[in-house]
């Protein structure tokens, strides 16, 4: 995935008989760029993301990952190489933190102590004792751990690409806080390009390089944070002003 990481061309989602959830969207992220979608409730913010991986395809337009469109890529092949994390990790249940993380380069292939030692190192990044949790299950996690397992998963088979449907959503304020910190700083050295959804304002601009700031599935601003402070859109001065009432 070279050149532009992702674009969307007058992209559209609609499912026959209802409004779009995306409309006409054109949006191009960068190689290396962390990009937040932020909006209410209802924006279109998870359907962007999924038309990225190809978990939708668009009613109309285009998205092209890597300079070739989703309906181009073969599905399974895409996902492979597009890490994905959502609220609660998404950790399969019945396996352990070491086959949870080893999911994606086990599906690639890799050798086995290849994988066992990349595991380790995913662990290890995330702020995480391997020795202490490569066999524990996801029911014996706290909520930020089994965030910082699903992260690790994401990375682990190495993607280019990492979607995160507002992955610190459903934990209380102080860990969410905390991993919020860490994450901005352990993706920086990283070079990946993320695609971050949140509704939160003060996330978006702790982490993104850009905002777009979609409302009943359009794009109505686009740009750095401190663009979006001092924005005149409606939309974007009905979000600063959440800081203000400290929300």
């Amino acid at each position: 995935m070279s050149g532009v990481a992702v674009e969307f061309h007058s992209a559209s989602f609609a499912e026959p008989g209802f409004a779009a959830r995306v409309d006409e969207l054109d949006l191009a992220i960068a190689p290396g760029e962390l990009l937040v979608l932020l909006g209410r409730s209802g924006s279109g913010k998870t359907t962007t993301l999924r038309l990225v991986n190809a978990l939708l395809v668009p009613s109309g337009g285009e998205v092209r990952v890597g300079g070739k469109a989703t309906t181009a890529w073969d599905a399974v092949e895409l996902r492979r190489r597009t890490g994905y994390v959502i609220q609660e990790g998404g950790l399969f249940p019945h396996f352990d933190v070491a086959r949870n993380v080893a999911l994606v380069p086990a599906l690639l292939g890799w050798p086995v102590e290849r994988i066992r030692d990349r595991v380790r190192e995913m662990l290890r990044l995330v702020g995480l004792d391997p020795e202490r949790f490569t066999a524990r299950y996801p029911q014996e996690l706290s909520g930020g751990e089994r965030q910082r397992v699903g992260v690790a998963r994401a990375l682990a088979g190495d993607p280019p690409l990492v979607l995160m449907d507002e992955p610190f959503g459903a934990l209380d304020p102080p860990t969410r806080e905390e991993i919020r910190s860490e994450f901005g700083a352990l993706v920086r050295g990283l070079g990946k390009t993320i695609l971050f959804v949140t509704h939160d304002l003060r996330e978006a601009l702790a982490l993104g390089d850009r905002i777009a700031l979609l409302r009943e599935g359009r794009l109505v601003f686009l740009g750095a944070p401190d663009e979006l402070l001092a924005s005149k859109d409606d939309e974007a001065r009905a979000f600063v002003r959440t800081l203000d009432l400290g929300h």
